[in-house]
């Protein structure tokens, strides 16, 4: 079913629900989700509606127009989405192929609703998989001594496939400061959850010698400060001292694959609102 996502932050005060229900209802709008949180600590509200489309009178660009003076009044951050327009995604992989392929399995299999326009890798390992996909796959090489003509044809192959979002899919390289600055949360990454605790190689033999009881992952927003963008998705899976390193790398793949889905999913459906460097995800 074809619905209109409308996705709202501003400041907290009485009436805002009553408002826009009221709005809603004027134009006969059918409410099939409704989603709201009053955060005490910032004095920040925030709400996500679903509406069927075809309920309305008015397409997107009519329903910006209506609302625009109710957004004014209560100085809104605030956006609307037609369920019906796919966001395009653009993967971004190395070697590791965990994640790229669950991604692609989710989209093959109608479980991810956007577009693929391409896949960029620094490696050229994973095209063969990609490519049986139908997907076009651009092997962009990473010279350590000169990254920038490297992101440089990154950023053009990503502007023009005209990326709503970019996911690195175990891509393991950072990215240039503007790069994060012209995709502000619109890059999701996808990292495991010893960091701080275990950095550089081998995080796993290092977090199996420490005897960790836990192995999780983390999916967020990218920004200039590695790993520390806002949290959109997080998972455990509990070990013992009888899994064997291989045994907890198996099961820390598990988990990328389900939290990157997972974030990913929630972006894709307008559920992930951010206010500073924290995420109201409506799930």
């Amino acid at each position: 079913m074809r619905t209109f996502r409308l996705v709202i932050a501003c400041p907290d005060r009485v009436g805002i629900v009553a408002k826009v229900s009221n709005f809603l209802a004027t134009y006969n709008g059918w409410i099939t989700e409704a989603s709201h949180h009053s955060d005490n600590q910032s004095g920040w509200f925030f709400m996500r509606h679903e509406i069927r489309a075809d309920s309305l009178p008015f397409d997107l660009d009519g329903f910006r127009q209506a609302f625009s003076p109710i957004a004014r009044e209560f100085s809104m951050e605030w956006r609307v989405t037609d369920s019906a327009q796919k966001k395009r995604v653009v993967l971004m992989a190395s070697r590791e192929s965990h994640c790229l392929a669950d991604l692609l399995h989710r989209w093959h299999s109608d479980e991810l609703d956007c577009d693929i326009p391409c896949v960029i890798s620094n490696h050229d390992d994973l095209r063969s998989m990609v490519e049986w996909h139908a997907i076009p796959y651009f092997h962009v090489p990473v010279n350590s001594q000169d990254k920038q003509p490297a992101f440089d044809e990154v950023a053009r192959l990503v502007k023009s496939h005209a990326a709503d979002v970019i996911v690195l899919a175990r891509y393991m390289q950072i990215l240039p400061a503007p790069l994060c600055a012209e995709f502000s949360q619109r890059v999701i990454n996808i990292h495991h959850s010893f960091l701080p605790s275990f950095v550089g190689a081998k995080p796993y033999h290092q977090a199996s010698l420490r005897g960790v009881k836990l192995i999780g992952a983390t999916s967020h927003y990218v920004t200039e400060e590695l790993d520390a963008g806002p949290i959109i998705e997080q998972d455990v899976v509990r070990v013992s001292h009888r899994d064997s390193i291989e045994e907890m790398v198996r099961l820390g793949k598990d988990v990328e694959k389900m939290v990157l889905s997972r974030g990913l999913r929630y972006h894709l459906e307008d559920r992930v609102l951010v206010h500073d460097n924290k995420t109201v995800v409506f799930d």
